[in-house]
């Protein structure tokens, strides 16, 4: 699989979040627009994608991951290369076993006492042992040891939600769900998906799931009853205007919108604006589409809303901010291990109609290497207040088992060479919210929004 690379993913506490029936917890934005609870219906999640991922490979057994974790003499089984990286000449041999080419190999002794407990645990321990669960532990306290908030183990479950997040689909039947005072309700149902062809509308109240009351049911359980379906399909009875209806869905694969978009009339200037709620896999190609669907209609300047954007693919972030700048221009640096490379853009298009990025405490990792990008490399200015600060990028590992591997291989740095790590980047405009938009948010109450909107059309 190609590498990629991701971007922070972190909560908007701007108001709660919204949550996608789509099984899966997509990157967990909250709306602008409510203050009622929102979750994706995949909000199982137990955690956000909070990283600028590099590297995700899948089909990795046990055994390839040996540099990441000792697990591997455990399962018996090791890929020659990954062999020989690890015997170097000053460490003492005192394992041979065979690889899977039939060959014989030698081990370091660096983990022979790791060996020696797992077996003793799993061969003397006085109640039965779940070896899976043992690796697991294994993997996490190598992880745990540290001490980066952006390495960690996932199991198979939270590495699947993680995974629908960053890939910008997942299986279900398409809708966005929130809780309000009466019950889940329908939020926004996306395009092409089997809620919008069977016409289920938004603002329809959850009654039943495959007849099963679920009127007490929070977002996430109902998530998790749709996308269990043994048989690929659901039957959703809604409330509608005080009636009932049934709907028959059967689950595909969904694409989640991560790109909206409208056009904002100010001082007799059209000012475009693009809300982008996670840096997925698709969601550059949203962008491009949303971006040239603007510019159609003449827009003058463009409002970029990153606040509560906690990351994603560090390739996506890198194409989106190409399309702003020439060649010549560095979008950001990596530094590993003391040497640094810049990152020019990638594409032939560039803008020159004046930008404004909105960010907030939430906005992380690719959101901040965006706005970094547009504020040094391109002029633009920032609105709102300092992003989350995480200067950081992780590789991610899926092995065979399921799960997820991730730690930090990498500090990025903006465009001018600084480290926003735990500072963020620094609005040119600071503005807060207040009390009036936590009441009632919507685009006039929004203070952050009317500053852009009032700068970028002087």
């Amino acid at each position: 699989m190609e590498d990629k690379k991701v971007g922070t993913e972190i909560k908007k506490t701007r108001t709660t979040r919204r949550s996608t029936e789509k099984v899966e917890e997509a990157p967990k934005k909250v709306v602008k627009k409510s203050t009622e609870k929102k979750v994706e219906i995949k909000e199982d999640k137990k955690e956000e994608v909070k990283e600028v991922i590099v590297e995700k490979n899948n089909g990795f057994n046990y055994a390839e991951v040996i540099v990441i974790m000792i697990i591997t003499l455990i399962l018996g089984g090791v890929i020659g290369s990954f062999i020989t990286y690890i015997t170097k000449k000053d460490r003492q041999v005192v394992r041979t076993i065979v690889n899977n080419n039939g060959n014989t190999e030698t081990l370091s002794g660096d983990f022979d006492e790791f060996l020696e407990v797992y077996e003793n645990i799993v061969n003397n321990y006085y109640e039965d042992v779940d070896k899976d669960k043992i690796i697991e532990a294994g993997i996490s306290g190598m992880l745990d040891y540290l001490e980066d908030d952006y390495s960690a183990y996932m199991d198979k479950e939270t590495s699947t939600t993680f995974n629908e997040q960053v890939n910008g689909k997942y299986t279900g039947i398409g809708v966005e769900i929130i809780l309000t005072e009466n019950g889940v309700v329908i939020n926004r149902v996306f395009a092409g998906s089997p809620a919008e062809e069977a016409n289920l509308k938004a603002g329809d109240l959850f009654l039943k799931v495959d007849g099963e009351d679920v009127t007490t049911k929070t977002p996430s359980e109902i998530s998790n009853m749709i996308r269990n379906s043994k048989t690929g399909k659901v039957k959703i009875t809604v409330k509608r205007n005080d009636e009932e209806k049934t709907f028959d869905l059967k689950l595909r694969e969904v694409d989640i919108e991560s790109v909206t978009s409208k056009v904002f009339e100010k001082n007799g200037k059209k000012v475009g604006y693009i809300d982008l709620s996670i840096f997925a896999d698709n969601s550059y190609d949203q962008f491009k589409k949303k971006l040239e669907s603007l510019e159609n209609k003449k827009i003058d300047s463009l409002i970029i809303d990153v606040r509560s954007n906690s990351g994603g693919y560090l390739t996506t972030v890198t194409n989106i901010a190409s399309l702003f700048l020439d060649k010549s221009k560095v979008i950001y640096q990596l530094d590993t291990k003391g040497i640094i490379e810049q990152i020019y853009s990638v594409s032939k298009e560039k803008r020159t109609y004046p930008i404004i990025v909105l960010t907030d405490e939430n906005s992380a990792s690719a959101s901040e290497i965006l706005a970094a990008a547009l504020q040094e490399s391109y002029g633009a200015k920032i609105v709102g207040t300092h992003s989350f600060g995480k200067g950081t990028v992780q590789a991610a590992y899926q092995l065979k088992s399921g799960a997820l591997v991730k730690y930090t291989i990498q500090k990025w740095l903006t465009p001018n060479g600084n480290w926003i790590d735990k500072k963020g980047v620094t609005p040119d405009i600071e503005v807060e919210l207040d009390e009036e938009y936590l009441k009632n948010p919507c685009d006039e109450t929004d203070k952050q929004l009317q500053k852009a909107l009032e700068e970028i059309s002087k």
